[in-house]
């Protein structure tokens, strides 16, 4: 009996490689073939029992790479992708337990937790295996931000007789740097991983056709339960000509051929905030344009206020209250008219990035035909079981309504599979959730702001620290920033922690387990944190509630 089968090909460039992979596989007998040097691939026809060794000689013979090798289905038929399971050195038959779309952070998550339970699992992904954290968001760019903190500390460092010298950037080889190290993460934390778990990929874009049943590029998916777990791309404003003048994202922007002269970044919460000081440390005049009254808008007024400050001293222009009204391309590069106030300004820039936000990925899904509904940004609508509309179906991760952070996703996959496998029975928590902004200096906050707690009904009590009291910001020779805690008056206990600093990222865990377990104020203040380090910061704020700890010693209690 004949069946079709998928061969990944490396080293196909153009239609002639197409004819040349053919022919090589058509003289060792098999049939039908069907190369595609854009998707490096050949699907040909031959019998199960056929040696797919003599396939993988005849393509190295012509000169290519042959890869992963996929049973299809019998010739002829459409059968269920239950029924088709890439081969890994021997074939595998049979039915799915759990069908995972998406092949990032909440997706592995999920596969690993299926596999932990034994369930036999199926990842349909579309694009580049990993998703968004390890590709373009997360991991490339905190190696930029962390190349561009070296880079101005070589010149700002402040330590009296330490000579620096920085010459010019050389940022291709930089992005060279971070794609190796991209590529090497990708395999070690997920291409390694399918093999070492033991389940099934596929490479094709997901579809509904009901609410049992998934398309894979033409083939068929069936199983009794589904994740969906399709992550989140950048969102763009409707800003008139801003697509005709061109513009940056944040993935775009760190595989630029070069550094612009000049940048406007329109949007400035986290992802806007960290793209603007990476570029104005490595030599771009950078404008950071805010339509909201501060930037960094959903953290703390102080905290906003201080790491204003600090980005100004910097020399990044700084633009709230202000709204993109247009973008108009010019010989040189673009021209924005920005509505500040009752002021319209013109802005000349080499370039535009967007960092407005992102929007779930669930276009093409046809959730519709599932069942499966969807809210206003198109994000997937989700019990506290993280269960769909369609009672098959869980999603998890930056394709539902959740922050947006690699962590939760992470922690949503693993619930997503344990209720898809065995029943509701695990709640999420997104109770006590932190946060971070990758700046210099760092924005870190857990728990609620002094408005939240307000509205929720508490008696709030609240107090503010300088960073400099800190012993630790003197040796680092930064003292800007600050610590702000919120507290329950009523009951002592801590409700909320807001800090900017250096190495706050570090910090807030211990404020997130601080909560986490309802600790008061008075608790925090009788820990014992270890000397000239920032944690202390979290002891001395706590402190700070009944004293002045401008006016203690060092280490004093």
């Amino acid at each position: 009996m004949a069946f079709q089968w998928k061969l990944r090909i490396e080293g196909m460039t153009c239609e002639h490689c197409e004819v040349s992979v053919r022919r090589a596989l058509e003289g060792v007998g098999v049939r039908n073939v069907r190369a595609d040097f854009r998707q490096g691939e050949a699907v040909f026809e031959a019998e199960e029992t056929a040696d797919p060794e003599r396939w993988r000689e005849a393509i190295r013979k012509a000169g290519y790479r042959p890869g992963e090798l996929s049973l299809l289905g019998r010739a002829g038929s459409v059968e269920s992708v239950s029924q088709e399971r890439p081969v890994h050195g021997r074939t595998q038959r049979g039915a799915y337990d759990l069908v995972i779309v998406g092949s990032g952070s909440a997706a592995f998550a999920a596969a690993i937790r299926a596999r932990d339970l034994g369930a036999r699992v199926l990842m349909v992904e579309a694009g580049t295996l990993g998703g968004t954290c390890v590709n373009v968001g997360c991991v490339p760019s905190k190696f930029l931000l962390r190349a561009a903190e070296v880079y101005h500390l070589v010149r700002h460092h402040g330590y009296a007789g330490i000579p620096t010298q920085a010459g010019p950037v050389d940022w291709r080889a930089l992005v060279a740097q971070k794609d190796e190290l991209v590529r090497a993460l990708r395999k070690e934390k997920y291409e390694d991983l399918i093999e070492l778990y033991d389940w099934d990929l596929v490479q094709g874009r997901a579809r509904f056709i009901d609410g049992e049943t998934l398309a894979v590029d033409g083939r068929t998916v069936r199983a009794p339960a589904y994740v969906l777990a399709t992550g989140a791309s950048p969102a763009v404003p409707p800003i008139e000509g801003l697509a005709e003048a061109g513009y940056l994202t944040s993935t775009t922007a760190m595989d630029l051929e070069a550094l612009p002269t000049s940048l406007a970044v329109i949007g400035a919460n986290a992802i806007g905030l960290e793209m603007g000081q990476l570029f104005a440390r490595l030599g771009v005049r950078v404008t950071l344009i805010e339509i909201l009254p501060r930037i960094a808008p959903f953290e703390e007024p102080e905290v906003s206020e201080a790491l204003a400050a600090a980005l100004r001293e910097e020399g990044i222009e700084i633009l709230t209250a202000a709204q993109v009204r247009r973008v108009e391309r010019t010989p040189v590069g673009k021209r924005l008219w920005v509505q500040v106030g009752g002021e319209l300004r013109s802005l000349e820039v080499a370039d535009v990035l967007v960092a407005t936000g992102r929007r779930p990925n669930t276009d093409g899904l046809s959730l519709d035909r599932a069942g499966v509904e969807t809210d206003r940004r198109g994000a997937i609508v989700v019990n506290e079981f993280l269960q769909t509309t369609n009672p098959r179906v869980w999603a998890a991760g930056d394709c539902t309504g959740s922050p947006q952070f690699v962590y939760v996703a992470a922690y949503e996959g693993t619930v997503a599979a344990e209720n898809a496998l065995g029943g509701n029975h695990r709640r999420v928590d997104l109770s006590v959730v932190p946060r971070i902004t990758f700046t210099t200096p760092t924005v870190a906050a857990v728990g609620l702001t002094e408005t939240q707690a307000r509205e929720q009904g508490y008696e709030v009590r609240t107090t503010v620290m300088p960073v400099a009291v800190l012993a630790r910001a003197w040796v680092n020779q930064d003292t800007r920033g600050l610590f702000k805690l919120v507290a329950d008056a009523a009951t002592d206990r801590l409700l909320g922690v807001h800090i900017v600093a250096d190495n706050a990222g570090e910090v807030i865990y211990a404020a997130q387990l601080a909560l986490q377990v309802g600790l008061r104020v008075s608790d925090l203040a009788s820990t014992l944190a270890p000397y000239l380090t920032m944690v202390e910061g979290l002891r001395l704020a706590s402190q700070s509630f009944g004293r002045d700890v401008a006016r203690m010693s060092c280490c004093a209690g």
